[in-house]
């Protein structure tokens, strides 16, 4: 079921609703307006970003207890995952919230367009972040240190963009930092491996970020919003290719390093294929184009993930 769908339909549904004279049914639609808004807010509509910081820290846990992860630990980091990410797109749109409504593509967001206040905003942000914070007291205290820092770049990086011209960096490593905790909460430390997956992923942020920063170019130029698609100007595709040609080096070195075998080898090889198509779609840096090359990372990282579990079902 694809849920922008559905939202659209709960739009012409609450307009209609409101059209009408009767109070019952103003009502329900003003409600149903409110609750597409927080949706749209914390972005479950558009679960791409879900999916971009679930993969790395699914291969972590995974690599970390060689195929047979902790439940208890998977079900937290999953949960977790989405918490983060919604609070994390709340902390975007606070910082972004004037700077939105000079983007076409998020000239609607809802802080931006006053439909959820700040204040609304605020308080479902802190109950995300103890909601957050309640998983991860269930880990130990490695874990819990590791959360707190991972917090931290959270609500750094939206005000970021403002200062350097490389944020998408300090978004890598926020995307990253589910890999050194999976680690902690898996084993109780952060081997080498895990610090190699973590600049690997990295690396992969700055890929997917980049992408989705040519896509905005234009209008950032405008309102003076900084990335490394401005900053790298008409060497954007080169950067990108560099960055995922070091990408799939690292992913040679994390085979290596948690001897896994051909299947890895399968998800290697569909990454660089999949590489090789999002270069085709940024060739002409048209807006639309480089954000599908951005949306195809969601699948490039379960495809990887794929690989590394067929990879320990068929080796144990």
């Amino acid at each position: 079921m694809n849920l922008s769908f559905d939202i659209e339909t709960l739009r012409i549904f609450t307009s209609r609703l409101n059209q009408r004279g009767r109070w019952f049914g103003k009502y329900i639609g003003i409600v149903l307006q409110h609750y597409m808004a927080y949706v749209r807010l914390v972005r479950l509509h558009e679960p791409v970003g879900i999916w971009l910081l679930l993969w790395p820290t699914l291969w972590a846990l995974w690599i970390a207890g060689e195929g047979r992860p902790d439940q208890r630990v998977f079900i937290v980091f999953v949960f977790g995952t989405v918490v983060l990410r919604a609070a994390g797109c709340i902390m975007n749109d606070y910082a972004d919230r004037k700077i939105d409504l000079h983007i076409r593509r998020t000239r609607d967001r809802p802080l931006a367009t006053g439909e959820v206040t700040i204040s609304e905003a605020a308080i479902l942000f802190v109950g995300l972040m103890l909601i957050g914070f309640g998983l991860v007291l269930t880990m130990n205290r490695l874990t819990q240190g590791l959360a707190i820092i991972g917090a931290l770049i959270t609500i750094i990086y939206p005000f970021s963009k403002r200062f350097i011209s490389f944020p998408q960096f300090v978004l890598g490593i926020a995307f990253a930092w589910g890999v050194p905790m999976a680690f902690a909460a898996q084993l109780g430390t952060v081997p080498r491996i895990g610090w190699l997956l973590f600049i690997t992923t990295i690396i992969w942020g700055v890929i997917y970020d980049t992408e989705y920063a040519m896509a905005d170019r234009e209008d950032d130029l405008k309102i003076g919003v900084r990335s490394t698609a401005i900053l790298f100007g008409d060497l954007d595709r080169v950067f990108v290719g560099v960055l995922q040609l070091m990408f799939l080096g690292a992913l040679i070195l994390v085979r290596r390093s948690a001897e896994l075998g051909a299947w890895s080898i399968v998800g290697i090889a569909l990454a660089a294929i999949f590489f090789l198509y999002q270069q085709y779609l940024i060739r002409d840096r048209d807006s639309k184009l480089c954000f599908i090359a951005f949306r195809n990372n969601a699948t490039l990282g379960m495809c990887v993930f794929v690989s590394i579990l067929l990879d320990y079902i068929f080796s144990g």
